[in-house]
């Protein structure tokens, strides 16, 4: 009688395979911050010929993944002397929604989504830095900044006909501002 079960072959089964290898991709910042990169040991150069900068590293990333599309290990050595290391992952493919065969009718909320807004602006300036400031018709509210300014953007369609000026109100300060909309 036979107590072992039967051998089941498994993915570590198979001595030939060969160990994930990333590319490794090395990035040299000089002092004046140029970029100098390699992908295993190639010299990687930009496009159009100009110099890699730091300004510009999203872009030579992208540039080496082929927009993440290829996992790979970025070795980053500065100009004085540290190191860092990390490993850019590929993103998920994102499957583009399939068209739908019977078009949906055209509602009131999906016109108003469609539509592009008339917008207007008000600033001012006298505000306690973070306080609610109420913007009048009161179509709407904003906030300081920390500088005590406050800014509100107007949707142009939102306002009833022959309105043509906006009140700042300062719910903390009592500042208040009328600005004429242009």
């Amino acid at each position: 009688m036979n107590l072992t079960s039967p051998r089941r072959s498994g993915p570590n089964d198979d001595e030939t395979t060969a160990p994930v290898e990333l590319p490794h991709v090395l990035v040299t910042v000089a002092a004046d911050g140029t970029l100098t990169a390699t992908v295993d040991g190639t010299p990687f150069t930009s496009p159009d010929g100009s110099a890699w900068t730091r300004a510009t590293f999203g872009p030579l990333m992208d540039a080496i993944t082929q927009d993440r599309t290829i996992a790979v290990r970025v070795e980053v050595r500065e100009s004085d002397g540290s190191v860092f290391t990390d490993i850019l992952r590929t993103r998920k493919p994102r499957r583009a929604a399939a068209p739908s065969e019977t078009p949906m009718p055209e509602t009131r909320r999906s016109r108003h989504a469609r539509r592009v807004p008339r917008l207007a602006e008000v600033t001012a300036d006298g505000f306690v830095p973070g306080e609610d400031v109420a913007v009048a018709t009161i179509v709407s509210h904003t906030d300081a900044t920390g500088t005590g300014e406050a800014r509100a953007l107007i949707d142009l369609d939102d306002l009833p006909d022959g309105t043509h000026e906006v009140i700042l109100l300062g719910r903390i300060s009592g500042t208040l501002t009328v600005g004429r909309l242009t």
